[in-house]
Order: structure tokens, then C-alpha cells, then sequence
């Protein structure tokens, strides 16, 4: 969550507002998350109420000024589906079958111009193991090797990048709306990749315990509305490895870089998440790596088990 002190509005606010309608709007901070991105509110008795995004990418929905990386949103409340499912747990089937409606109708829409979520993209992502995870675990290895290594698993998804990828697609980017719908958030960096991406992010959720039995009913679903190829398994355990060791090294940083020492505490799930992907057959050499270079007893401890041990 961005601190307090972090949410003073950004200057020169008061004018993209009036530019855009919002003149007299009462702002009010929204929780942030671990991007750079800050959310505040904006309620004014004439408009309504609406989401500001203080951030450098430039998404348009009711009005932007560039210049300073102001945008506003539209407002979907505070309904999201993390807290929800927390109160309600009743509701986790049903709420996660219209998420993955969602992605299938998603993956039949052509895909928007973005970038493309290419190989050069895939291994800077996985490289955040290497450069701030092992490092802080006092773990090395041979850098070039273990791009090759990514280099080679990956090369199968390189045909089936054709379709919109949210790249944050999980249970607190999405929020439940009064009219039975979803709404989503944090789509600002999508890129043009793989289907299989959304679905992982959205099942191997960084913050929420999935149960891998329900991850597996919700799989089962998706295959039945989508009819992927007969590859999706594997690209979906493949992308779930490299996502999982992408966040890994994330965490990692968060903490190292930028003093948020609470996500080393989501590390034990992402290492679950990652070892569930790597017991796939098609990814015994990508298994082989991690068991080599960070065995089993070296993922149970955290960071901090290093630095202050």
C-alpha cells in the first residue's frame, strides 16, 4: 500500500480537472499497489464520483494530460474481488467463472495495439531472479546459461502470441460491480501475447491462496469455453514458471530496493505456485535448473534468514 505521506495530490490537478469537467471535485487517496501508480478519488457533486491515476503510462477514459501523467477513470467502487471472496467464500466459483468468461471473450477480440510480450520481454521478467532473488540469498550461477535455458523452454509459445494481455489480472485488480459485472484495473501495460498468460495470472494469484484442486476445476473450465490447442497445458504450466519466478525476483526487490520488506512474506506461496508449474513433464530441464542452483531447503528461507542470520 503507497504511504500516506505519498498521496498528496499531484500538482497542477486543479486545472486538468476543471479542463475536464470536475470543477470543485473533493479528492480523496485510494490504496495503491506495488507499482509506481497512485489512485486517488474524485467526488463531485455534479460528475459524480471518478478514479485519478497519477502515473507516467498514458490510458485515456475520461480525460489525460500527459505531460504531467494525470489520468481519470471511471470509478468502479470499492467492491473488489479479493475482500469480497474473503467475506463471501461461498461465491469463489461463480465469481471466478465470470473472470475467466472475461478472458475467453478477450482472446476473441482482436488483440489492441500494444507491444508484443516477446522473448526480449519474457527473459528481462526472469532475469529479476537472477539479479536481486539469488543475490540476496548469497546464491549464484551462470547468467547466460540460464537465459539459454529460458530461451529454449519459451520457444514453444512463439505462435500463440495474438491476444491482449492484461499482465495483472487477479483478484484485487478486479472489482464487482451493482450490476453483476466486473470491472478491471491496472491494464496499463498490456501487451500482445499468449492466452494461457491472463488465465495464470488469475489462478496462481500472487496474494490469494488459489487451492490447487479449485485452480484445476477453474482450468477445466476454461479449456471447455475456450478449446485452446492441445498444447495449453504446457503453456500454461510454462508461463505460470516464468510469472512466478518474474515475481520472485519482484518481491525480492520491493523489499531490497524499496524497503517494502512485507511482500517477502507472499515468497513461501510463490514458491508453491512455482513448484506446482515445474512438476509438468514439459518443463523437467527448467525443473532441473531450480533444483540445481536453489534447492529445496534454500526456498524456505526468507531473505531477511540471510542478511540477519
Amino acid at each position: 500500500m503507497t504511504p500516506v505521506t505519498d498521496m498528496v495530490p499531484p500538482a497542477g490537478l486543479d486545472e486538468f480537472l476543471t479542463r475536464h469537467g470536475w470543477t470543485d471535485a473533493q479528492i480523496s487517496p485510494v490504496a495503491g499497489d506495488a507499482s509506481f501508480r497512485r489512485y486517488f478519488r474524485v467526488n463531485s457533486a455534479t460528475r459524480g464520483k471518478a478514479i485519478l491515476m497519477d502515473a507516467p503510462p498514458p490510458p485515456e477514459i475520461y480525460g489525460t494530460d500527459l505531460t504531467r501523467g494525470l489520468v481519470l477513470l471511471e470509478d468502479f467502487g470499492d467492491r473488489r474481488m479479493r475482500e469480497h471472496l474473503d467475506d463471501h467464500p461461498a461465491d469463489e466459483a461463480q465469481i471466478y467463472r465470470a473472470a475467466i468468461d472475461t478472458i475467453v471473450r478477450l482472446a476473441a477480440t482482436p488483440a489492441a495495439d500494444a507491444q508484443p510480450y516477446d522473448m526480449a520481454t519474457y527473459l528481462r521478467e526472469v532475469q529479476l531472479l537472477t539479479e536481486w532473488y539469488m543475490p540476496a540469498m548469497g546464491l549464484s550461477c551462470d547468467a547466460s546459461a540460464f537465459d539459454q535455458m529460458w530461451v529454449d523452454a519459451l520457444a514453444p509459445l512463439a505462435s500463440c502470441q495474438d491476444v491482449t494481455v492484461l499482465r495483472d489480472y487477479h483478484a484485487e485488480n478486479i472489482m464487482l460491480l451493482d450490476d453483476g459485472e466486473q470491472g478491471i484495473i491496472d491494464f496499463q501495460d498490456a501487451l500482445v501475447g499468449h492466452p494461457a498468460y491472463d488465465l495464470v495470472s488469475l489462478l496462481q494469484d500472487a496474494r490469494r491462496d488459489v487451492r490447487p484442486e479449485f485452480e484445476a476445476d477453474m482450468l477445466a473450465y476454461y479449456l471447455t469455453a475456450a478449446n485452446p490447442g492441445p498444447d495449453f497445458d504446457a503453456h500454461y504450466a510454462l508461463l505460470g514458471a516464468q510469472r512466478n519466478t518474474k515475481i520472485i525476483g519482484i518481491f525480492t526487490r520491493l523489499w531490497k530496493r524499496d524497503g517494502k520488506e512485507r511482500y517477502l512474506s507472499f515468497l513461501p506461496r510463490m514458491w508453491s505456485l512455482l513448484e506446482r508449474d515445474l512438476a509438468h513433464p514439459a518443463l523437467a530441464n527448467v525443473k532441473q535448473w531450480f533444483d540445481t542452483h536453489i534447492p529445496t531447503e534454500v526456498r524456505s528461507l526468507s531473505p531477511l534468514d540471510i542478511t540477519h542470520g
